[in-house]
């Protein structure tokens, strides 16, 4: 039987389509977080992280010494702070973690590396303000969750101090979109397909090649990566590029969890405070990330 509360945000999904507008699909995304608000007891701190705007969140759970270093979704051209403000604030009273959200440039104002760039200025942020890295959790969703894997590997190359673990929520690694889910689960997925992901990467690239490591993590060697948690819903387009990455991360010796969440589409935490399993996804986080991150 089919999650009757994803099927309710599947009807307003459909009753409320992508705007042509860049900057309307942007607004829209931004609304979709706000349907869901922030509790009272969740601080908020504006901050800027070498450079990058950021968000601290704080619930009265949060340990101050570990952060959730979040990277927002919306294929590199939308999202912000404000439309996952409540789904982050969230994650980290379940991490029992202060976050710090990032604000990263977007394409195709700012194409490829630009957000990773931003990402690796947030981190080094962090270390450089004094936290432990083994103490902090790397993780975003969609786009984000890709740039989690791209840092990652940039600063193992780099010999740069790791965090202690990351957590990608429905991460978009292969931006060839080769995937058997692009096409088998076309008719489920209310938010990506195929066409208009050609559309996103096409727009982040800039000509540069979908197959470059750091642009497709999935192509990327993983050797030496912390343990990864990766979510995804079985009701997605990029149901496979969880899949596969996982896989690649297994074959490359990192300690990798693989959940996925019956019915769900993409992103379903987003909708944490309307749907259960967006809720339990959440609560699974927390409990990685506090046993990895001590």
């Amino acid at each position: 039987m089919a999650d009757a509360e994803i099927e309710r945000i599947r009807a307003l999904l459909l009753a409320r389509p992508r705007p042509p507008e860049l900057s309307e699909r942007r607004r829209r995304l931004d609304m979709l977080g706000e349907q869901s608000p922030l509790p009272a007891d969740v601080r908020v701190t504006p901050e800027t992280a070498n450079g990058v705007a950021a968000e601290w969140t704080v619930t009265p759970e949060a340990d101050p010494s570990r952060v959730l270093l979040f990277l927002h979704g919306g294929g590199y051209v939308s999202g912000s702070i404000a439309s996952h403000r409540s789904m982050v604030a969230e994650a980290g009273r379940q991490a029992k973690a202060r976050t710090l959200a990032l604000g990263y440039r977007l394409a195709p104002e700012h194409p490829y590396p630009a957000a990773l760039e931003d990402a690796l200025a947030g981190f080094r942020f962090l270390v450089a303000s004094g936290f432990d890295p083994g103490r902090i959790a790397l993780s975003g969703d969609s786009a984000g969750g890709g740039i989690t894997v791209a840092t990652l590997v940039t600063l193992r190359d780099n010999r740069e101090a790791l965090p202690g673990c990351a957590w990608c929520i429905s991460p978009w690694v292969d931006l060839e979109m080769t995937g058997a889910s692009m096409s088998g689960k076309a008719r489920i997925d209310p938010l990506i397909g195929i066409d208009y992901l050609r559309e996103l990467a096409g727009l982040y690239l800039g000509g540069a090649d979908p197959r470059l490591p750091k642009a497709s993590p999935l192509h990327a060697d993983l050797r030496g990566l912390p343990p990864m948690l990766i979510q995804c819903g079985s009701a997605e387009t990029l149901l496979d590029d969880s899949v596969r990455l996982a896989g690649a991360a297994a074959r490359a010796d990192v300690a990798v969890t693989l959940e996925i969440y019956p019915d769900m589409i993409h992103v379903w935490p987003l909708f944490h405070q309307q749907v259960a399993a967006g809720r339990r996804a959440l609560a699974a986080a927390g409990r990685f990330i506090r046993a990895a991150i001590g």
